[in-house]
């Protein structure tokens, strides 16, 4: 089976990524060399899928304004802007005039996965289900909501985050919906689709399929999980054919300037233009487009955003650097330290974290 469409939901404002999210939407942000949208849209092209709408809100010319019609990447997209927030339910109905065939493929666009997207649609195919989930299986499913399945992988309950859960499932941010399905939920007005759609569903006694995949997976919605999603891309731990290079230690992007007395590991993005001095070391972080890391820096499983510079000898673990933004030298800042774009931290011995 070919689904003739997939939507792609990249509305959200992406408010636990601030101060990154500040200039471009999450799905925009530089991930292993490239918009994470990007690693998306690869995905379901190379699934097979080609016509690709994107339901965007906050910053949606961004969108437009880098992906166009699709064309460089092999797909055909379309943008439709959603003004008020309607929710993951809403944001899909409010998408539905763009939609061509009657099997179509939802994403949440913030989440990297190595999903097999065939084997999902066949399962929805085979089992001619009104929808089926993509589920994966978490170590601790407490800070998500679970969805227990039957022994013919039906779906019996969408349940809210529990100390207790009965099942370490969750719904990993992709479906198979049929048509007739995004035309029942109302429109111009909010709609979950986890809590009110889906539920519904199942008590009306649609076939409400799961597909279990045990590929890779990462919700990309904090500075710490951005920071790995990217470094797994990096090192080929993630899938993605829209790498701009090799898969290994570091990826370094054309135009930056790395000392060859420098370290880069753990998966590092040096990103276009910037620059790392003599014996600094860039372990498992993310520099975007010419930033600056003095001599001697250390920078480990951090972000440091467009053009910001930092001094000699400054160590950086665990933190968000914003544009533009300037630290001295021998500064240390750790645990979830966050600098805003356009912040100047003067030359010192200044300790800091968020803790």
């Amino acid at each position: 089976m070919t689904s003739t469409d997939a939507v792609i939901l990249v509305g959200g404002l992406g408010t636990r990524l601030k101060p990154l999210t500040l200039s471009a939407p999450k799905p925009m942000l530089p991930t292993a060399g490239v918009p994470l949208l990007t690693h998306l849209i690869t995905r379901i092209r190379d699934a097979g899928v080609t016509h690709i709408v994107l339901g965007t809100s906050y910053r949606a010319e961004v969108f437009s304004g880098h992906f166009g019609d699709g064309a460089p990447l092999g797909v055909e997209l379309e943008y439709v802007v959603e003004v008020e927030p309607l929710g993951t339910g809403g944001a899909i109905r409010n998408v539905a005039g763009r939609l061509r065939g009657d099997t179509v493929l939802v994403f949440n666009g913030d989440v990297i996965s190595g999903a097999d997207l065939p084997a999902l649609m066949a399962v929805h195919e085979q089992a001619d289900a009104d929808v089926t989930l993509h589920l994966t299986r978490v170590a601790d499913p407490r800070a998500f909501g679970c969805v227990p399945t039957d022994a013919e992988g039906r779906v019996t309950a969408f349940l809210e985050k529990d100390p207790d859960p009965v099942t370490d499932q969750i719904h990993a941010g992709a479906y198979v919906v049929k048509r007739s399905v995004i035309d029942s939920i109302p429109e111009g007005r909010p709609v979950s689709v986890e809590r009110e759609t889906f539920p519904g569903l199942l008590a009306a006694g649609a076939r409400v399929m799961a597909h279990v995949d045990a590929g890779y997976w990462r919700d990309l919605g904090t500075p710490g999980d951005f920071v790995a999603g990217s470094a797994d891309l990096v090192q080929g731990i993630a899938p993605s054919s829209a790498l701009p290079g090799p898969t290994g230690p570091a990826l370094t992007l054309p135009g930056a300037h790395v000392d060859p007395t420098a370290t880069l590991r753990g998966g590092a993005t040096i990103g276009a233009g910037a620059v790392v001095g003599a014996g600094a070391v860039v372990d498992g972080s993310v520099l975007f487009d010419g930033a600056v890391i003095g001599d001697g820096a250390t920078v480990t499983r951090s972000v440091v955003g467009f053009g910001a510079r930092i001094g000699a000898g400054t160590v950086l673990d665990d933190v968000v650097i914003g544009d533009r933004a300037v630290l001295g030298a021998g500064l240390e800042l750790r645990a979830g330290a966050r600098v805003w774009p356009g912040a100047q931290l003067a030359d010192g011995a200044i300790r800091f974290s968020a803790g």
